[in-house]
């Protein structure tokens, strides 16, 4: 099968601003994009793109991104050059004797710079892990969707990534938290050989729920734990 390119969308009251923020962190460009801003990945990292909503922030999200770090020093410059461009720290109930420090950017979304010598993200890249509430189930649903092999699938819990490497998807396994209203980020999937119907009823087949046509013509479904995703139109 295929692997395909895989965007996640912010929601967010200020979407130049909060891309603004991340291309600073990440080291990226921003490419303005149809209703929003992009951060283009490639092969090996995640694309982020960032769309206006008046969504309010309702509790933790669902998702966040794991940076990593070469050493002490370069995950000290990396929370410095987050807390400079507007981010800050959050106390999500982390010890002290935990290596990983928990930031939040400018609207709120919870992101951890994660300390160096971590082995399951080693040579993962800067971006080096989205990590999601999430069953096994919807795990594997992704591993098929996407075209990206299982590199975790234990204790309920699971991880995929590119065939290519770079960044990794991972799911926590329960307890899941509730879902709580529409999620203010989600997966953009842009179908293999532009065929959107064929995509559509390809994920259906595997699990997914088909739940409505957005305005751009982008058809919004919903993976087996009941998370939005949209299959873009050609």
């Amino acid at each position: 099968m295929l692997s395909r390119m895989l965007t996640v969308t912010f929601d967010a009251h200020d979407p130049a601003r909060l891309a603004q923020f991340w291309a600073g962190v990440l080291g990226r460009k921003v490419v303005e994009d149809a209703g929003g801003a992009l951060l283009p990945g490639d092969d090996t990292q995640l694309s982020l793109q960032f769309v206006p909503s008046r969504a309010k922030k309702v509790g933790p999200n669902r998702m966040h991104l794991h940076l990593t770090s070469a050493s002490p020093a370069d995950q000290q410059h990396t929370v410095a050059t987050a807390l400079g461009l507007g981010g800050g720290h959050l106390d999500v109930g982390q010890r002290p004797e935990e290596g990983h420090i928990v930031l939040a950017d400018p609207e709120g979304n919870e992101f951890c710079v994660i300390e160096p010598g971590n082995a399951f993200l080693a040579g993962c890249g800067l971006l080096g892990e989205l990590t999601c509430e999430g069953t096994q189930e919807v795990g594997r649903f992704w591993s098929e969707a996407l075209g990206w092999p299982l590199v975790w699938d234990q204790d309920q819990e699971t991880a995929i990534q590119s065939p290519h490497g770079g960044t990794k998807v991972a799911w926590a396994g329960p307890p899941v938290a509730p879902k709580e209203g529409r999620n203010r980020q989600r997966f953009d999937l842009a179908p293999t050989g532009g065929d959107q119907q064929a995509e559509v009823d390809r994920l259906v087949s595997i699990g997914a729920t088909r739940l409505e046509v957005g305005e751009d013509g982008a058809v919004v479904l919903a993976d087996p734990d009941g998370n939005e995703f949209r299959v873009k139109g050609n």
